[in-house]
């Protein structure tokens, strides 16, 4: 099941610049009080708290929506990992079309066109939500459909995405998964090679493989990992997972995201997770799912008992995360192989 994306309530850019002098206060305030080492916590909030109570009263309701919402502050947080993965998501970016679904998808095209409200896939790895704001003033993108042709009545479109964000793979890799120190993990479904990037960089995994059954996927993750220099630790292979049968007997981390639903019939749905229970058997090694198992397994004929295979680990995110994030964190289960 592909992940449907809340994109977050935020202005554009453009209505960004109309909050007044106490953002640009907030930033130069920002920019001096991380750039000050010797000023501690306490001190670095206080300084933010002053900042605040001294904007417009009228700016006052605006300024605190963008600081809820803003992504203006990331380029105190980027480390180099994360400038390297950009660098990977905007190359790919380049390499596909708008919703980076290819023509030979033909399964996940004909269910994008199934959707009773309408849908756009918009690849969560490729873009963020500036991407998306960007695109959305240059008239490339909309986030609202016309409920009527010739009306103003407008609906938010409902975005879906195949792939993790990067916040959600660093998520997945510092805070959801252990030490990956010599382990061996598989994505199940690699597409793009967000997962495979993502444990390349966040994580310590000895071998990482993709197995996607797309060859023109297959040769977009290639091309990256070539670039980027990847192959020491990265192994992509063309194939049906079905196949697959001592990959994954010997795998420790398995990630299924999204696998499934868009680019398989039931049938060959429920002969997949037939294959996977029966293989992914290593005792304490780990599954990672979106969406969860039960949900994955109900509409299809197919006889695996859950509580035989796998136990639910329960996940613990950072309380500082905003709404959306937190959202997007939370439809990611990890289970341990009994």
């Amino acid at each position: 099941m592909a992940t449907t994306l809340r994109m977050r309530s935020r202005p554009s850019r453009r209505s960004l610049a109309y909050l007044g002098v106490g953002r640009k206060l907030i930033e130069l305030r920002l920019r001096d009080t991380f750039n000050q080492v010797r000023m501690d916590f306490p001190s670095a909030r206080q300084a933010v708290l002053n900042v605040i109570k001294g904007a417009r009263g009228g700016e006052l309701p605006r300024l605190l929506h963008w600081l809820r919402t803003t992504n203006d502050f990331d380029k105190f947080t980027y480390n180099n990992d994360d400038i390297i993965l950009r660098s990977i998501a905007e190359d790919i970016r380049h390499r596909l079309p708008l919703g980076a679904v290819l023509n030979s998808e033909h399964n996940a095209l004909q269910k994008l066109h199934e959707q009773t409200i309408p849908t756009i896939h918009v690849d969560a790895f490729l873009y963020d939500d500036d991407c998306i704001d960007s695109l959305c003033e240059e008239g490339k993108m909309s986030r609202n459909y016309c409920l009527a042709c010739g009306s103003h009545q407008t609906a938010p479109l409902e975005f879906i995405s195949h792939s993790f964000s990067l916040m959600e793979l660093k998520s997945l890799y510092q805070e959801v998964l252990p030490d990956l120190t010599g382990k061996v993990l598989v994505d199940v479904g690699s597409r793009l090679g967000a997962v495979l990037f993502g444990a390349y960089y966040y994580s310590s995994a000895s071998q990482i493989y993709g197995v996607e059954m797309n060859g023109d996927f297959c040769q977009l993750q290639e091309a990256i990992i070539s670039k980027y220099r990847l192959d020491d630790r990265i192994k992509v292979i063309n194939a049906d997972i079905c196949t697959q049968a001592s990959l994954l007997q010997n795998a420790d981390i398995v990630v299924m995201n999204n696998v499934f639903e868009y680019f398989l019939d039931r049938s060959e749905q429920a002969r997949a997770w037939k294959i996977i229970s029966q293989n992914v058997r290593k005792p304490g090694s780990l599954l990672v799912t979106v969406p969860n198992l039960e949900k994955s397994l109900s509409e299809l004929q197919v006889d695996i008992q859950l509580s035989q295979w796998v136990e639910a680990v329960p996940v613990q995110y950072d309380g500082f995360l905003e709404d959306g994030d937190r959202e997007a964190l939370e439809k990611i289960y990890l289970y341990r192989i009994l």
